[in-house]
């Protein structure tokens, strides 16, 4: 096992785990604090593939200002605190089936050696993760996919500052 192999093992080990405990976690301060451990795992996760640019940008963006701004919500609703209700009955079974049909297909994979393991790593393009080719690709290739991400990020604040919001009898 290589030092590389390792290291992305053990990072994506804890990011599985903070993701959960993101979910998990009753206290939605709690729930913000883990995703900003998440944000940082899978950024040294692009250090690994060689996308610094994306590295600094996934801390930057998401884990300083977009963490920030949920903080910010979070705090202004008073919605620290998740009040518990009762689950569905399908909920449980089917969480516990998901989970061990890729525990199983997982396992699988790694013990045949059906993973791809590759020859190396594969030559990057010239300008490959610089600030430049990432523009080009996002502001051409992929402009719609941004602009309907914006915009279903806007309308998600905005629904869940409308359904927090206590309302006022006159």
């Amino acid at each position: 096992m290589t030092i590389d192999l390792a290291l992305f093992l053990a990072l994506a080990v804890l990011a599985v785990i903070t993701a959960a405990m993101t979910i998990a976690s009753p206290n939605a301060v709690y729930s913000a604090l883990y995703l900003v451990l998440n944000f940082a795992t899978i950024a040294v996760l692009f250090l690994l593939l060689n996308a610094a640019f994306i590295a600094f940008v996934q801390i930057a963006v998401y884990a300083g200002a977009i963490m920030v701004l949920f903080l910010f919500v979070i705090m202004l609703l008073g919605a620290e605190r998740v009040e518990t209700r009762p689950s569905l009955p399908f909920q449980l079974p089917l969480a516990v089936t998901v989970t061990l049909s890729l525990a199983v297909v997982l396992s699988y994979a790694l013990l045949t050696g059906q993973v791809a393991a590759g020859e190396g790593a594969a030559a990057l393009a010239e300008g490959f993760g610089s600030p430049r080719s990432v523009g080009e690709l996002l502001f051409s290739r992929y402009l719609v996919p941004f602009e309907v991400t914006s915009v279903l990020l806007l309308v998600a604040v905005v629904g869940a500052v409308i359904l927090a919001r206590e309302e006022k009898r006159s």
